[in-house]
């Protein structure tokens, strides 16, 4: 496993290296047996790990890795963007199993996050964040966003969207059926994640409200 997480540390951090390795080795085997058509994976495998090589790490990171925090020291904006976003360079220390810290680099394009989406969030520096690394490289870590505190205030955040959307239009109409029973139904997907007796409540009231209404 360590020599695993190893080499998707290298592939998923050193894109440009890793292009000139398969250079080396599937050029090699072409040379030494004659064969062309061992040339054929190198570009198709170097297209891969260019968009896909941190998220390979993060799944196998997250499936194999076992739990613990590391924290963000350093926040360097490069001059290089993506997606007319800033790239930024990052250095972190992580907490090994023994209680000891060990540093590790990461940067916005490099950095492996799960859950795997297509979105890239870094947590803040100095704030202690749940990660997973294979013990004996503990360098290569894969962040835990949604289970930080800035990923459980976000994903909060995107569970009452529909709430207030619902109500907005509740409190613009009382008298409409459909907005309620919409409201409704927005608090009850809430309250299945966040057990809130406020608005448990708000649903109590609502329910009431549409059978006086029917």
């Amino acid at each position: 496993m360590v020599l695993i997480s190893k080499i998707l540390f290298f592939t998923s951090h050193h894109g440009f290296y890793t292009v000139i390795l398969l250079l080396v080795l599937f050029g090699g085997l072409s040379y030494l047996t004659k064969k062309a058509w061992f040339l054929i994976p190198i570009i198709p495998l170097a297209i891969l790990n260019g968009f896909g090589g941190q998220f390979l790490n993060a799944w196998f990171l997250n499936k194999y890795g076992v739990e613990s925090t590391a924290i963000i020291t350093s926040d360097v904006e490069t001059n290089s963007t993506l997606n007319d976003m800033y790239i930024h360079d990052y250095e972190a220390i992580v907490k090994k199993q023994d209680g000891k810290y060990i540093s590790t680099f990461f940067s916005t394009t490099t950095a492996s996050i799960y859950p795997i989406e297509n979105a890239i969030r870094i947590p803040q520096t100095e704030v202690s964040f749940p990660v997973k690394y294979i013990p004996g490289y503990e360098k290569n870590i894969v962040i835990l966003y949604n289970q930080s505190d800035e990923g459980q205030a976000s994903l909060k955040y995107s569970k009452l969207a529909p709430v207030n959307s619902a109500k907005i239009k509740y409190e613009a109409d009382r008298t409409n059926k459909e907005f309620i029973e919409e409201y409704i139904s927005a608090l009850e997907e809430y309250v299945k994640y966040y057990d809130e007796a406020a608005y448990k409540e708000k649903i109590k009231e609502l329910q009431l409200e549409l059978k006086q209404l029917k």
